[in-house]
């Protein structure tokens, strides 16, 4: 393997660019690419979407992780930004409560999580209600 190729490049915000693929390998290939503190949070969200769902299916596309329960339609998404990662709820204007931040696009509500603990059985409440939603064709 070529010196370039043994670790993915960090885009901005330290996201990750890693290939387009499907199944565990690519999101086991994000997470760990995933830099500092940004590793061991971007681990714990998998195990919960893991645990919580456990037909789930993986993929990355776009440099991100994406969740779905039906072939090729996604409920929930990651991607490293600077000083937080932001999770993305595809149908989270459904979900209850609503996750706390806005997006452009009406149906998506966003969480973002910045160093140090988070309300995890909020987090895993929300994937329950979303695996159970209509996903996003992508």
């Amino acid at each position: 393997m070529e010196k370039s190729q043994d670790k993915p490049k960090l885009l901005s915000g330290g996201n990750p660019q890693i290939p387009k693929g499907y199944g565990e390998a690519p999101v086991r290939a994000y997470i760990a690419a995933m830099p500092g503190w940004k590793q061991e949070i971007g681990q714990k969200l998998d195990e919960i979407i893991t645990r919580t769902v456990p037909e789930v299916r993986k993929a990355v596309k776009w440099n991100s992780p994406l969740y779905g329960v039906e072939e090729g339609h996604w409920f929930l998404s990651f991607h490293c930004m600077t000083k937080y990662i932001k999770i993305g709820f595809f149908r989270g204007a459904q979900l209850e409560p609503m996750p706390p931040v806005a997006s452009k696009q009406p149906d998506v509500r966003y969480m973002h999580i910045p160093e140090g603990p988070f309300d995890e059985d909020q987090f895993a409440d929300w994937v329950r209600q979303a695996s159970r939603l209509p996903g996003e064709k992508m």
